[in-house]
């Protein structure tokens, strides 16, 4: 089963994410801000099959990674799904680069078909 990368700067989000994901049977990986998850995502051998990424954090944002992460060969084919508190981006994850956006607090009802369906 593919890892997921769950980046977001809230430790107790990460960690209930994290948890929730690897009672499925996902790997999981996990980074606080943008900067943190280009270097876990470039230090890895194999690519997670989907990123979950918040967009509010401190030194690098998501709408920073997501920029970086197009530009980049390596790491652009990887999905990422946005996890947001922003209520005015429903219905934008394509122009921001995303293939899918959660509002949070996201239900792990509704997350879990999400993280199947991107890393089947």
């Amino acid at each position: 089963m593919p890892a997921v990368l769950v980046v977001d700067d809230d430790a107790a989000v990460r960690g209930m994410l994290c948890a929730a994901l690897s009672a499925q049977g996902y790997e999981t990986l996990a980074a606080g801000n943008g900067r943190e998850a280009l270097a876990c995502l470039r230090g890895q051998a194999r690519r997670p099959g989907l990123i979950l990424l918040d967009l509010m954090m401190p030194e690098m944002n998501g709408w920073e990674f997501l920029r970086v992460q197009r530009e980049d060969p390596d790491l652009a084919r990887i999905p990422v799904a946005v996890i947001t508190v922003l209520a005015n981006l429903e219905g934008r994850a394509p122009e921001l680069g995303a293939v899918d956006l959660l509002a949070k607090p996201s239900r792990i009802e509704t997350l879990m078909p999400l993280v199947a369906r991107l890393c089947a």
